[in-house]
């Protein structure tokens, strides 16, 4: 009698432990789900394309301008003129007090490319200008694919782009003090005149 009882305690002890194991594997696999979900996740969001606004440019301030630039012979705002920026570029360069520093016709491209270093794709960059196009002689019309000689951002010198817009206008370099209380940015480059506004 002595022996049965014995059996049966040790038997409903190894059911027990049975039992534990058993939740324990599935919790270890519920936590691998989850983990993968969140990898997939991440993986989601880094292919998803961002529009130029979402990106910070890599600004360059040595203020050189690309070769075959010519001076605006008639430009709405001359070198020198005070105005308030309405452009999106950069984080607190809406409503920015700027300054021309340089004013050029040319033709001014918002363009859509992935960057050559495996960077999400960019979708209606403002501005590339002709002379920064790998070839300056191209005619170029919206829809048309360049390559970009422009390295305003990461990865864009060398990247293959569709042409999203193209103007035949003024484009401007500014010197201007974010409205986010941000440090002075020199030389910006480039915004059009539908994104400043003269300052009175």
């Amino acid at each position: 009698m002595k022996k049965r009882v014995f059996v049966t305690i040790g038997l409903g002890a190894l059911f027990i432990l049975g039992a534990c194991s058993s939740t324990t594997t599935q919790d270890t696999s519920h936590e691998t789900h989850v983990t993968s979900s969140e990898v997939a996740t991440t993986t989601e969001s880094s292919e998803t394309s961002v529009s130029s606004d979402e990106m910070m440019h890599e600004h360059h301030e040595s203020g050189e301008i690309p070769a075959g630039m010519k001076d605006a012979e008639n430009p709405k705002y001359p070198v020198g003129t005070q105005v308030t920026l309405t452009a999106t570029h950069m984080p607190g360069m809406e409503n920015g007090q700027a300054t021309v520093v340089g004013a050029y016709d040319t033709t001014i491209y918002a363009v859509s490319y992935t960057p050559t270093d495996g960077g999400a794709e960019v979708k209606n960059h403002k501005w590339v200008v002709q002379e920064e196009l790998q070839d300056p002689n191209q005619e170029v019309a919206a829809g048309d694919t360049v390559v970009l000689e422009a390295d305003h951002m990461t990865g864009m010198k060398g990247a293959t782009a569709t042409v999203d817009e193209a103007i035949q206008g003024t484009v401007y370099v500014v010197d201007y003090e974010p409205a986010d209380g941000g440090e002075m940015v020199m030389n910006h480059m480039w915004v059009t005149e539908d994104e400043m506004t003269a300052t009175e």
